[in-house]
């Protein structure tokens, strides 16, 4: 959509709220001027890194992902990707299915896009779920070794103050991927819906009169604020790190968070809900250093609903100058920002993951630095405990249907998907 209320401007009025600085009417007021129009939000959470993976797997009209909604551009976008439909529909023809378009080099490109723009960390979910219902492996292992050696070429909110519209106008996706393919870090030689390779996706959409035309992308960052080479980038690594111990296997996303806080060390809290967090917050239970650990959020738990909401209370401590970190088996979409977060854990609590023996006042070391997720317990103690009891199952709204669909899910890093588990992928 196009810009409204600028994304740091937004968060702010969240933490104030969650001060009781503000009440709801400035909040609605902030809220509705920040989603104002349709089209996807203009932070850079999963709607828009989802954007840009179908543009680097070549998946999409070059160029479509971020032009806004009631242009003129976007008509034509419109109309040539209905054209193209016509012309691959049938086989003997230019026949371009999926199961054509998707293979291993289409998959890693994916993971390249999302490292080198600060991506969603709910990709490290959906990726391994695409790429296994191609026939395909991959886990966060892959995230961490591409990590090393792709850099980090954007800067959007939540990773700096632009929005999606101002890295668009700095060059966008056909500058980043132009950058990519030079550097050697994409795969050119991938079957796209629209060409035989990913160079088309290196050009910009315009308009010629009334025509569709493509032209090359910007060569210079319109803004080097939001947009940099891969020769000079923001930094060298993607920043999504894996991080691994006697408390299971987890993300982080870095990119947001200031290296001082990539590790933390404190007692844990514990709790079995995101809205027991907040009451906690607002009864000033957790104002210290703590590690707040959020869990039976996993795809067996509860499905995994989004946690974002921790965000504004957790930031107000944080600029309290408290160590704050989360840990959770559950996913914090692509907006975690700037408090260290360890998400994503398996095995999750529900199916007697690591978690499930951790206790209030237990030390948790959480680091991106070294990579680790560890309670500082003996390991006496940590293996004579028995795991916590689930809570109790939420009834209504339709949340029985999809019980088996919880029962049968497999762990966060193969896609938290029940029916690939189920087919045996």
């Amino acid at each position: 959509m196009p810009s409204g209320l600028p994304n740091r401007e937004k968060a702010r009025i969240r933490q104030l709220f969650a001060e009781g600085k503000i009440g709801h009417d400035e909040l609605l007021e902030a809220e509705s001027a920040s989603y104002h129009a349709p089209g996807t939000c203009t932070f850079y959470g999963t709607a828009n890194s989802n954007q840009m993976m179908m543009e680097v797997m070549g998946l999409h009209v070059p160029g479509a992902a971020f032009v806004n909604p009631g242009t003129k551009l976007r008509q034509q976008l419109t109309r040539a990707a209905v054209h193209r439909i016509t012309e691959i529909g049938s086989e003997g023809q230019d026949y371009r299915p999926l199961a054509h378009c998707i293979d291993e080099k289409a998959i890693v490109n994916a993971a390249v896009g999302l490292l080198a723009t600060g991506g969603s960390t709910n990709h490290t979910i959906h990726l391994p779920a695409i790429a296994r219902a191609a026939g395909l492996e991959i886990d966060w292992s892959d995230f961490e070794e591409l990590g090393t050696v792709v850099p980090l070429l954007a800067r959007i909110y939540p990773n700096g103050g632009a929005d999606v519209n101002d890295f668009q106008a700095a060059g966008g996706m056909a500058f980043v991927i132009r950058e990519l393919l030079e550097a050697g870090l994409l795969h050119q030689d991938v079957l796209t819906v629209w060409k035989n390779d990913l160079g088309a996706y290196a050009k910009q959409p315009a308009l010629d009169g009334d025509e569709l035309v493509w032209r090359s992308g910007a060569t210079i960052s319109r803004d080097e604020s939001i947009l940099r080479t891969a020769q000079a980038p923001f930094s060298l690594d993607g920043g999504i790190r894996l991080l691994t111990g006697n408390l299971g296997r987890c993300v982080m996303k870095t990119s947001a968070v200031a290296p001082e806080r990539w590790t933390i060390e404190a007692p844990a809290r514990i709790f079995p809900d995101q809205d027991d967090v907040l009451r906690a917050f607002e009864a000033g239970e957790i104002d210290r250093d703590m590690v707040i650990v959020v869990r039976f959020q996993g795809p067996r738990a509860n499905g995994m609903p989004e946690l974002h909401k921790l965000m504004p209370a957790l930031g107000v401590l944080q600029d309290r100058g408290l160590s704050i970190g989360l840990v959770t088996d559950g996913r914090m979409s692509g907006a975690s920002g700037k408090v260290p977060s360890a998400i994503h854990v398996w095995p999750e609590a529900h199916a007697g993951g690591p978690l499930a023996r951790l206790r209030d006042g237990d030390v948790v070391r959480l680091s991106a630095d070294n990579g680790t997720l560890s309670a500082l317990v003996s390991e006496t103690d940590w293996n004579g405990r028995e795991p916590a009891p689930p809570p109790r199952d939420e009834q209504g709204l339709g949340r029985e249907l999809f019980a088996m669909m919880r029962q049968h899910a497999d762990e966060a890093e193969k896609g938290g998907s029940a029916m690939l588990a189920l087919a045996g992928l």
